[in-house]
Parts: C-alpha cells; sequence; structure tokens
C-alpha cells in the first residue's frame, strides 16, 4: 500500500476476502463471494467506487513484487481512459479504468479472469512500459 501512496494514489480501497482484517490507510471492502476469483473483488471494488466521485481507478494485485510507486504513478497519471502497464511489452499490472468504464468491467469480470475479457482486443488501451522502473513479477507464478 505504501507504493499507492507514494504514488499519489488517494483513496485507497482493499478488497478483502480470504483474510479479513484492519488495513491502515486504507477504504476496506469485503468481497463475500472472494472463493470465485479476484473477478468477483474487481466488481466489489469498482462497485463501491460507483458510490464515490471517483473519476478513474488504478486496479493492481497485491503479490507483485516489484511494482513501483513511480510505475504506479506513470499509469495512474495517464490521460487515457484506459491505461495498462506493459513489462517488455508483455501487458500487466497496474491497469487505469475511467469511471465511464466502470459498469462493463463489473459485468465481465469473472473468475480468475478480472478485466481480461473487456480488455481482450481493444484499440484504446494506451500501453505503458514500466520494466525500466519496476517488474511484473507475480508471486502467483514464481518458481523455485
Amino acid at each position: 500500500m505504501r507504493i499507492l501512496v507514494e504514488a499519489g494514489c488517494a483513496p485507497i480501497v482493499v478488497v478483502l476476502g480470504a483474510w479479513l482484517g484492519e488495513v491502515p490507510d486504507a477504504i476496506t471492502v469485503v468481497n463475500k463471494e472472494w472463493a470465485a476469483g479476484m473477478g468477483s473483488s474487481l466488481r466489489a471494488g469498482l462497485g463501491y467506487l460507483l458510490t464515490t466521485p471517483a473519476q478513474s481507478a488504478l486496479v493492481t494485485l497485491v503479490d507483485l513484487t516489484g511494482l513501483t510507486a513511480l510505475g504506479c504513478a506513470r499509469v495512474a497519471k495517464s490521460p487515457a481512459e484506459i491505461a495498462a502497464a506493459t513489462y517488455s511489452g508483455v501487458r500487466g499490472h497496474p491497469v487505469k479504468f475511467s469511471r465511464s468504464h466502470w459498469p462493463e468491467v463489473i459485468k465481465v469480470a469473472d473468475g480468475d479472469q478480472g478485466a481480461r475479457e473487456f480488455l481482450r482486443g481493444r484499440g484504446d488501451i494506451e500501453l505503458i512500459e514500466l520494466s525500466d522502473v519496476a517488474s511484473g513479477e507475480d508471486l502467483d507464478f514464481k518458481t523455485e
């Protein structure tokens, strides 16, 4: 979360499910359907944001060990309606969505696909290379 604060993101909304607890300096949203996959967490978070005046959301995962504040800030500050990080040309997190896209993302976010279906084949995504300041390393895919 420190990375998001340093990137200038506010407020910070954290979606909890399998683990419930206090997250200092964050708004927590409980996803009772967490076992259905990260798509349900994305729906819960964006659903909450629809009740606020927020105009864009920077979405990221908690297990990206190489994510940096500078990388998050690059994506968050993009003027594009949709912006996504890339690492050596491979799309990853974080992804920025403007408010106008949230209902459609909520509609298609499913299972462990998150917004993948929404993003598939779109030509209006600004891809922002971050490999000079961050890595897309995900603990889920780390092998020993």
